[in-house]
């Protein structure tokens, strides 16, 4: 199972840190990805990482501002977003894969969170 938790509501430039916890299972033998879904839109990919942390890829919509990471040791993943825009608002979720490939498809992930909503005013 995933947990998102984290969300809120906050100001244009404003941060917040996302977090995903897993259990049922060592955090350690899941690639992490995070997606969004604004309303009317279709979800998207924002970030992965891999199962040891080293690696990890971010859309280039939040490049620069958005950074991912994890503890496996707390079986916990994070989305930490900073800059944030009033185009950042969305549900975000976080899901699980076991390889480190075609990881920006979401249709390769086989476990989901329940999201949790961001929403950015300006």
């Amino acid at each position: 199972q995933l947990q998102a938790s984290g969300g809120g509501l906050v100001q244009a430039g404003g941060s917040l840190r996302l977090s995903c916890v897993v259990s049922g299972g060592a955090a350690s033998t899941i690639v992490m990805g995070w997606f969004r879904q604004a309303p009317g839109k279709e979800r998207e990919f924002v970030a992965a990482i891999t199962r040891s942390g080293t690696r990890s890829l971010l859309a280039d919509s939040v490049e620069g501002r958005f950074t991912v990471s994890r503890d496996n040791a707390r079986n916990t993943g994070f989305l930490q977003m900073s800059s944030l825009k009033t185009e950042d608002t969305a549900v975000y979720y976080c899901a699980a894969k076991t390889l480190w490939k075609e990881v920006k498809d979401q249709d390769r992930y086989g476990r989901w969170g329940q999201g949790t909503q961001v929403t950015v005013s300006s």
